[in-house]
């Protein structure tokens, strides 16, 4: 089974998909973007993805919701894993953290560690690049610069790079949700009956924009004791003050009371999707 996912080498996407397949043989598929991971299962040229979703501090990643709420119609969420991130600081080779000129980083990165690059790199200049795996690759080609990277212990060692700093991560409880995602009829793997179910869906434009509005659409969940765990809003694109809602709950889609509870909000909402329906911390959906 083809699976896509952010590269290059030693990302920690690639960290976190070899932990979460537990050992199942896959292909591995690396993208230069999320986006790109995200579109490869809705095009076909992979049949999963394992893409981040959202980080104890930075909170959601972007680029994932977005890629599914606009630009997939056929892609759906079908299981998850929670990964623990430790952010390295790296260079081509030793170096006193006073002499760095500059940091460069994924941009989920950077903000994971900012309290540390302020504290202790503040005169050094911050660089976004497309993956910390990137971030280290450019480090370590370029040793006649003063030049650090954000990255994992496996980008270090893949590219030749010295560990500076280990665990610069603000947050030693920094941990990443990743998604697993399938096209129609990919659904989770066998093995998931027992476990605790998460629903993750999304709706737009409230049918009747009042005061209360939004309380008032998800008052059909509360009103059947479905437990909503997360909510966000993003832009929809279509101008200010109209916003996509992304929600998790507990349940499975398909189970009697949450599933009144989504066709009740269909009537509260002009569309209403559902993401993906998915074992909490199940087995990896590769069979």
């Amino acid at each position: 089974m083809k699976v896509a996912y952010l590269g290059p080498a030693g990302t920690f996407s690639e960290e976190a998909l070899r932990a979460a397949a537990g050992g199942s043989d896959f292909a591995p598929v690396p993208t230069v973007t999320i986006h790109a991971a995200v579109e490869a299962v809705e095009t076909g040229v992979a049949e999963r993805a394992f893409v981040p979703f959202e980080n104890s501090i930075e909170g959601t990643v972007r680029p994932t919701l977005d890629a599914l709420a606009f630009d997939t119609d056929r892609v759906r969420i079908v299981g998850e894993y929670d990964h623990r991130v430790h952010q390295m600081l790296i260079a081509a080779e030793q170096l006193d953290l006073g002499e760095i000129e500059r940091v460069l980083s994924h941009p989920q990165g950077a903000a994971q560690c900012s309290g540390f690059l302020r504290a202790e790199l503040g005169s050094a200049e911050v660089e976004t690049v497309s993956s910390t795996s990137e971030a280290v690759r450019r480090v370590t080609a370029e040793p006649a610069r003063r030049w650090a990277a954000l990255g994992s212990a496996a980008a270090a060692e893949a590219y030749g790079g010295v560990v500076l700093r280990a665990d610069v991560e603000d947050e030693l409880d920094n941990v990443t949700r990743f998604v697993w995602l399938a096209g129609e009829g990919g659904g989770p793997a066998a093995g998931a009956d027992g476990r605790r179910w998460r629903t993750t869906l999304v709706f737009d434009e409230l049918g009747a924009d009042h005061p209360g509005a939004l309380v008032d659409a998800l008052s059909v969940l509360s009103d059947r004791e479905i437990n909503m765990t997360r909510i966000e809003s993003r832009p929809r694109r279509s101008g200010l003050g109209s916003y996509l809602f992304f929600i998790d709950l507990d349940g499975r889609a398909d189970d009697p009371v949450v599933a009144t509870g989504i066709e009740a909000l269909r009537e509260r909402a002009e569309t209403v999707r559902v993401l993906g329906s998915y074992p909490v911390g199940g087995p990896p959906p590769i069979p």
